[in-house]
C-alpha cells in the first residue's frame, strides 16, 4: 500500500513537467539576439523568429540583450530557466568568450555547454573592407601600409573578442602588423563607424557590407574563406596572398542545455520549417545571407570543430594590450 501510494505521488509530481512539454509552447517566446540592430545575429534573427511564428502558433519575441561584444545576451540565455521560452541567436563569438575569460585570468560568465545546440542557419567567411575614398586599394596596400607605420590603422569591431575584432587579429598574426582595435557595441555601429570615418577599415559579414560596396561606399580588400565567394568572386582570398587566415560568422539557434529533450525537438522542427520557407530564403537572398541548414546532431558536430580552431587562434591572440 505504501509502496502504491510513493509510486502515485511520483506520478503526480512528474505530471506538470510532463504536461507542459505536451502543451508546448503556451505563450510567446524570446529570442535573445545579443548584439544591436544591423548585424548579422539580427538580420537573420527577426526573419527566422517571423517564420518560427508560423509553426510554432505562438509569438517569437526578438529581444537585443547587448554587451561585452555579444557576452551579455549570450550570458543571460544561459542562465535562463530551461523551459523553451528563452532561446538564442547565437554567433560564432559563443565559442570565444569561455576561452578569452581565461586568457585573461577571469572566471567565464557562462561555458558551451550551458547551451543544447538546435540549429545552424548561416555560415559566412568574413570580407576585410575599406571606405572606398581609402588609399589602401589592395590587401598588398593595406598591409604595406601597416607594416610602415604599426599600430595606427584602426579598425572597429562588434566588441572586445566579438567575432569581428578575433578575425581581424587572425589576419593581423598572419600578416605579422599591428592594428588599432576600436570596439563598438555590435556590428551595426561597427559599420556606421567605417562609413563615418571614425576607423579605417573592418572585418564585416558580406550581408552587412554588400550593400554599402555596390553603392560605392566600401571596397573589399580581402575574404576569410579557403575560396572565393560565390557574391564578390573579384576580391581574392588571404590565402591567395600566402595568408593563413580564415574565418567564418555563423549564426544558429540555441536553447539552455536543460531543457527538455520534447521541446528541444519542438523547437529543431519549427527552425527546420523555417529555414525551408520560401519567404525566408528570399529575405536571406535579399540581404545576401544563404541559407547554411544544419539540425541539432550536424550542427554540433560543426560547432565543435569551429571551436577548436577558435581556441588556437585565441592562444596565439593572447591578452588584449599585451602585444
Amino acid at each position: 500500500m505504501l509502496r502504491s501510494l510513493v509510486v502515485s505521488v511520483a506520478v503526480i509530481a512528474g505530471m506538470p513537467a510532463a504536461l507542459a512539454q505536451d502543451t508546448y509552447p503556451a505563450k510567446p517566446i524570446t529570442m535573445i539576439v545579443p548584439f544591436p540592430p544591423g548585424g548579422v545575429a539580427d538580420i537573420v534573427g527577426r526573419p527566422l523568429a517571423a517564420a518560427m511564428e508560423k509553426s510554432l502558433k505562438q509569438p517569437v519575441v526578438v529581444v537585443n540583450r547587448t554587451g561585452a561584444g555579444g557576452a551579455v545576451g549570450m550570458s543571460v540565455a544561459a542562465k535562463s530557466a530551461p523551459d523553451g521560452y528563452t532561446i538564442l541567436m547565437g554567433l560564432s563569438s559563443i565559442s570565444i568568450f569561455p576561452v578569452s575569460d581565461r586568457i585573461n585570468g577571469k572566471t567565464p560568465a557562462y561555458e558551451t555547454h550551458d547551451f543544447a545546440p538546435i540549429a545552424l542557419v548561416t555560415a559566412d567567411p568574413t570580407v576585410l573592407v575599406v571606405r572606398a575614398d581609402s588609399p589602401y586599394r589592395t590587401l598588398k596596400d593595406f598591409i604595406e601600409g601597416a607594416k610602415a607605420q604599426p599600430g595606427t590603422i584602426n579598425y572597429s569591431s562588434s566588441g572586445v573578442y566579438g567575432t569581428l575584432h578575433v578575425a581581424m587579429e587572425i589576419f593581423a598574426n598572419a600578416a605579422n602588423i599591428k592594428l588599432f582595435h576600436v570596439p563598438y557595441q555590435g556590428g551595426g555601429p561597427a559599420v556606421t563607424a567605417l562609413l563615418g570615418g571614425q576607423v579605417q577599415a573592418l572585418a564585416s559579414g558580406p550581408a552587412a557590407a554588400v550593400g554599402q560596396i555596390k553603392a560605392g561606399k566600401m571596397r573589399a580588400l580581402a575574404v576569410w574563406s579557403d575560396k572565393r565567394i560565390p557574391l564578390m568572386q573579384d576580391v581574392p582570398t588571404f590565402k591567395e596572398s600566402g595568408l593563413d587566415a580564415e574565418f567564418y560568422i555563423w549564426s544558429g539557434v540555441f536553447a539552455p542545455a536543460k531543457t527538455p529533450a520534447p521541446i528541444q525537438q519542438r523547437l529543431r522542427e519549427a527552425v527546420r520549417a523555417a529555414a525551408q520557407e520560401a519567404d525566408f530564403r528570399t529575405t536571406m537572398e535579399r540581404v545576401s545571407t544563404p541559407v547554411a541548414y544544419l539540425d541539432a546532431p550536424e550542427f554540433q558536430q560543426y560547432w565543435e570543430r569551429d571551436a577548436a580552431r577558435l581556441k588556437i587562434a585565441l592562444e596565439k591572440i593572447g591578452k588584449v594590450g599585451d602585444k
